[in-house]
């Protein structure tokens, strides 16, 4: 018998807001659209039952639907429905459909369990299929009850809909009403959803330098399916841990004082050069996203649900990344991107992608590898992944369920002291040489 045949689905339905919520057809700004074709990102939050609170109850499927429907009612653009609107555009038709809610039992336990590394098996185990369903569907949710009396709550969320800082103020907001009833209300911050306020100007002007930052969307149709290439290379997903020690470490080492973040990245990016045996003369690149809620002007509310997030780059030369600078100056490249990302940056950002239209961000087809000089790295960092503490606990272990594209690093917080897990896809003889390189010289 192979591993999914041991999940059995229990019930489904589809849950609605427990009370009236706006009808309308939610507009989606350019960058909402340049995530069009990234469709749902699948997440799991692994639960112990001895993780704290108390176990009788625990995960009480009743307590949990309660709490989803009054966090829907806030959030209620994940209870809509993909659509168009009179112009062929896409948008969100918020109408109270419900989210997907699945109960599903499973034989495996916790601690089998926390060692999976991402893969399609983990996905298709414990995250709700909501292509079955609809594709529509702006997000779904399966409780997989454990053999060990644990749980692991599977989420699948569409990233047209919101990045990752809205799903986890949304995954906060419904933890606290399932933990705290109706009393969480009045210390939660409602979301907002005026989306309007990333919209394109007009006429749109594009900054001369903007290309040179940020990463345009690729030229793919939205109805496009990514496909396997012929010649599909085989990806790798392998999770590396750094200690609070060791994270502060490249700190140290960075002397300009580089955030947590540039200094992670920068050493990932060093090791990924070299475990690659990348030509010394050959251009590297480093893509990642950045959060624009605080560059634009007036800022955005910290609340802002959506997708707040624009990709960057930096280049340099293998060698000079590798054995030529230090990591103080790598790190320097990721800052001196970061900082110009201002006000005129991200709308001279958001004209080109109204002008180019709804096209996916940088993603290479499912099951290739993109240009081997690239790395794009995504932080979770911040995002209080591990704060949604249903009332038995916080998780023990958050990761994206599947990861199939290679030349990716999400750095995501451990789990309440101060390590950070690095989940790398990558070639597998490239994530076989950065077991040695990422601990060395630390």
């Amino acid at each position: 018998m192979g591993v999914y045949e041991e999940v059995m689905v229990a019930e489904w339905c589809m849950l609605r807001p427990s009370e009236e919520t706006p009808r309308h057809g939610l507009w989606l700004t350019p960058i909402d659209l340049s995530w069009a074709t990234t469709g749902h990102t699948p997440t799991v939050h692994l639960y112990r039952s001895d993780s704290g609170g108390a176990v009788d109850g625990f995960f009480d499927v009743a307590r949990l639907k309660v709490a989803l429907a009054k966090a829907l009612v806030a959030f209620y653009p994940l209870a809509g429905r993909l659509g168009v609107d009179t112009d062929g555009r896409p948008q969100i038709d918020c109408a109270g459909q419900g989210v997907l809610f699945v109960v599903a039992h499973s034989a495996l336990t916790v601690d089998e369990l926390s060692s999976f590394q991402p893969s399609p098996e983990l996905k298709r185990l414990f995250v709700p299929r909501v292509e079955d369903y609809s594709p529509s569907l702006m997000c779904g949710v399966q409780v997989n009850f454990l053999k060990c009396g644990g749980v692991a709550l599977g989420v699948a969320m569409h990233h047209i809909a919101v990045d990752a800082i809205g799903a986890f103020h949304f995954f906060r907001t419904w933890s606290a009403f399932c933990r705290d009833g109706d009393g969480a209300a009045t210390a939660l911050e409602r979301p907002c959803h005026d989306r309007t306020l990333l919209r394109a100007r007009s006429p749109p002007v594009i900054h001369p330098d903007a290309l040179t930052l940020f990463c345009p969307p690729k030229q793919q149709s939205p109805s496009e399916e990514p496909k396997p290439s012929p010649g599909a290379v085989a990806v790798a997903n392998q999770i590396f841990t750094l200690s609070k020690d060791q994270v502060a470490a490249l700190k140290r080492a960075c002397t300009s004082g580089a955030s947590t973040f540039c200094a992670v990245s920068a050493h990932v990016w060093r090791c990924v050069c070299a475990a690659r045996r990348l030509p010394p003369d050959a251009t590297a690149r480093l893509i990642f996203p950045a959060n624009v809620r605080g560059s634009v002007r007036p800022p955005l509310p910290d609340s802002y649900f959506g997708n707040g997030i624009i990709m960057l780059s930096v280049t340099g030369k293998v060698q000079d990344i590798t054995s030529g600078e230090q990591l103080d100056s790598v790190a320097c490249r990721i800052r001196g991107a970061i900082r110009r990302m201002d006000d005129e940056m991200v709308r001279s950002a958001i004209d080109y992608m109204e002008i180019a239209g709804s096209q996916s961000q940088t993603d290479a087809p499912t099951g290739t590898v993109p240009p081997e000089t690239d790395l794009r790295v995504v932080s979770w960092k911040g995002t209080l992944v591990y704060g949604t503490d249903f009332g038995w606990g916080k998780p023990l272990v958050v990761l994206r369920a599947e990861q199939p594209r290679a030349g990716i690093a999400y750095l995501i917080d451990g789990a309440d002291d101060g390590s950070m897990r690095i989940l790398l896809s990558a070639e597998p003889a490239t994530v076989n040489d950065l077991q040695r390189l990422l601990y060395a010289n630390i």
